[in-house]
């Protein structure tokens, strides 16, 4: 009985034609908004968590804090030094501390100039290890750096196919940082941390000479014993930095931050930019349900004779009811459907203009068959609810006023 209620109820939505389909509009608009914005989102959380990967969940940054818009440690008033190195490796649980220097400087090659930021790669060897580990660094070209390299530098893998100087990169040429020329020895591997594809690395020596700077880091990086400890020796690096520099609680003048923190935070506000957008597309799925209704009322007007017959053959109430909510549970589940792939579509539309934008594949749509199903399945009830009123209101028909009309 069932199976011939469906084709009933299917066969009349066919037969209202596009009607049928700008009733299901409303209800497209809502679910292809949710999916395709949902989505988006979740590859926007994948391409952070992905910078957040090249730490480890064992390593504490320690940076001062700035006082305006720039790269790390540009824009403080008081820089870290060797002093705050030697009070960082006294903390207990402490196991290696590695200082970072991170600028932006001025780029010339093949006459044409630009500029880019250039970090630092540590001499010492078990340093240097450590950074190489961190950010999981392999050479496409040439080699790595070494410690005892001097007027040498790593490019990231976006200097592989940079068109802005007109000219290619490669290994053995000549590149002029800051006005010192320095001898490419290698390119690395696209990195998913997308800073690190458009950065030139030098070691620490070079760096300081080239900019002409003495104890003083833009980031130290603490390497813990333990990870279950990280937290009670990010505490302790904490309490001795502010004792060391007479700061009260709130006050302070640097931050002490681990991965798992700075994960957290963007996470908390790409779950409210999701919340948001799901509120927005709610609207439109609200005014989807009203266009079911809406389409579902002038149905029961319009097929009042054809349901007097029905019941005048033998029909029950529950039997007009179950057609009728049938037909408004088709509008919501096609709407859904449809909804749902063209949402998907427009996802991965957009992540691909987002990644030939940036030049990388960073921003990534992945299939959320959860998300599909559950929105396909709320647009299912949201067609049901829709449509409970004009059903039971042609439920209640009265066979003889039915069959005047």
């Amino acid at each position: 009985m069932i199976k011939e209620y469906f084709f009933l109820a299917f066969g009349n939505l066919r037969h209202r034609g596009l009607r049928s389909w700008l009733t299901i509009l409303g209800i497209l608009i809502g679910i292809a908004a949710v999916v395709s914005l949902i989505s988006m989102g979740q590859g926007l959380q994948t391409a952070i968590t992905g910078q957040f990967g090249s730490l480890s969940v064992d390593t504490l940054t320690i940076q001062n804090k700035g006082t305006g818009f720039g790269p790390p440690g540009s824009t403080v008033i008081k820089k870290l030094n060797d002093h705050d190195v030697d009070l960082i490796e006294s903390v207990s649980g402490v196991d290696l501390v590695v200082t970072r220097i991170i600028r932006v400087v001025s780029i010339e090659y093949n006459g044409i100039s630009g500029f880019g930021y250039i970090g630092d790669i540590p001499n010492d060897n078990e340093k240097k290890d450590f950074v190489y580990n961190s950010f999981s660094f392999k050479a496409e070209e040439g080699r790595l750096l070494d410690g005892n390299d001097r007027g040498k530098i790593l490019l990231g893998n976006n200097f592989l196919n940079n068109n802005d100087f007109g000219k290619d990169f490669a290994v053995g040429k000549k590149v002029k940082i800051n006005g010192k020329s320095f001898e490419v020895v290698g390119i690395l591997e696209q990195s998913s941390t997308f800073q690190l594809n458009s950065a030139i690395f030098t070691t620490t020596e070079d760096i300081k000479d080239l900019l002409g700077i003495n104890n003083e880091y833009d980031l130290i990086v603490a390497q813990v014993k333990d990870k279950n400890q990280i937290q009670t020796v990010s505490d302790e690096i904490e309490r001795k930095l502010m004792n060391d520099r007479h700061e009260k609680e709130g006050e302070e003048t640097f931050s002490v931050q681990t991965p798992i923190q700075s994960l957290q935070s963007v996470n908390v506000i790409l779950n409210i930019i999701n919340l948001i957008v799901v509120g927005i597309a709610a609207i439109s799925l609200i005014v989807g349900g009203i266009g079911i209704a809406n389409t579902m009322y002038t149905s029961v007007l319009e097929r009042t004779k054809e349901i007097g017959i029905m019941k005048a053959i033998g029909a029950k109430n529950r039997d007009i009811l179950s057609i009728f909510l049938i037909e408004s549970g088709l509008l919501g589940l096609v709407g859904g459907i449809v909804g749902a792939l063209i949402g998907l579509g427009g996802a991965f539309f957009a992540s691909g203009l987002a990644n030939q934008a940036i030049g990388s594949d960073l921003f990534k749509v992945s299939i959320s068959y959860p998300l599909i199903f559950g929105s396909v399945a709320f647009s299912f009830f949201v067609g049901v609810m829709s449509g409970i009123f004009p059903a039971v209101q042609a439920s209640k028909l009265n066979v003889v006023d039915a069959l005047r009309k």
